[in-house]
């Protein structure tokens, strides 16, 4: 089973993707996002490794398709895809480029991302923000991340079986 799981910040979104892996014994957390730049951010990255199992392997990684490769045996939980698109932007330095440069960049690692999803016949579970439901951001940097994750999820909700919504720890399959 492949699962994307979608919703706002603090609806326990990953409490309930680490709930559907909680009986697949060896299971590969994959953490893609940026590294703990400040002590608000580190106590964040410290809350979720404190709830997850101790036989979970974790992997820190910007190369999802890799992590997705790599781990083909066992189940996957990558946490999260918007902070996963925060570190691509951040590390190819795309914040002021173009906007179709940033989207060609995004597009060719979720093909990749993809691809190797579609290869996975493990459970797979994608854990992501909605971030389609709130107000048009001010700035620039808030208006091409918000486009550009939608574009992730929707390509790669496109990749898996269910779609879950979490709102206020609430489930919804869509």
């Amino acid at each position: 089973m492949k699962v994307l799981v979608t919703g706002g910040v603090r609806s326990g979104k990953s409490r309930h993707a680490e709930a559907l892996l909680v009986g697949a014994g060896a299971v590969t957390y994959v953490a893609p996002g940026p590294a703990a730049d400040d002590a608000d951010w580190a106590d964040r990255i410290a809350a979720h490794q404190a709830t997850r199992p101790a036989s979970w392997t974790t992997v820190e990684t910007h190369d999802l398709a890799a992590a997705l490769a790599l781990a083909c045996d066992g189940a996957v939980i990558v946490d999260c895809l918007g902070t996963w698109l925060t570190a691509v932007i951040d590390e190819r330095e795309l914040w002021d480029a173009p906007s179709a440069q940033v989207t060609a960049v995004v597009r060719e690692l979720v093909a990749e991302a993809t691809a190797a999803l579609a290869r996975r016949s493990a459970d797979t579970v994608l854990v992501t923000n909605e971030v389609g439901l709130g107000v048009v951001p001010a700035h620039r940097s808030g208006r091409l991340f918000r486009d550009l994750l939608g574009t992730v999820n929707q390509e790669l909700a496109a990749a898996c079986d269910e779609v879950h919504l979490v709102i206020a720890g609430r489930v919804l399959k869509l």
